[in-house]
């Protein structure tokens, strides 16, 4: 077996269902590489980009929110709140949802709202890290 099938699905829809060679996320740990015959996985992603590498060499970037990664002997599923193909993210949104994560940060008020500003701060670096990622795949 030189492939196996891919699904990436959000809250919303499933964004992605394939053969592929290698998908690449990043995990808790650090960052996975899963290839066809990996072993048995579960593991909870970080919000950051999701590398697919189709059995042709093409490769399609995602971003996710966070989730899980579930790896089974011939399927790969990631499981996401929300997950874009990396070339619909908007950098502008992103962006400005940095700037405001960033302004309440500096005008804190109580533990929650930092809390959630630290969350939303942290998504909005993610997708434009994801962004950057797909800047640097599309020079080369």
């Amino acid at each position: 077996m030189t492939t196996l099938r891919v699904d990436i699905v959000s809250a919303e829809a499933e964004i992605f269902s394939g053969e592929a060679t290698m998908l690449v996320a990043t995990g808790e740990l650090g960052e996975l590489g899963i290839t066809p015959r990996h072993a048995p996985l579960i593991t909870r992603l970080k919000p950051g980009h999701v590398e697919v590498v189709l059995a042709a060499g093409e490769r399609q970037q995602f971003y996710v929110s966070g989730g899980i990664l579930e790896v089974q002997p011939q399927v790969v599923t990631v499981l996401a709140d929300t997950a874009i193909r990396a070339a619909d993210l908007d950098e502008a949104a992103a962006q400005r949802a940095k700037k405001e994560a960033e302004d309440a940060l500096a005008n804190r008020t109580d533990a929650l709202e930092v809390s959630e500003a630290q969350a939303k701060l942290a998504e909005a670096m993610a997708q434009l890290q994801a962004l950057e990622r797909l800047r640097k795949n599309l020079k080369h």
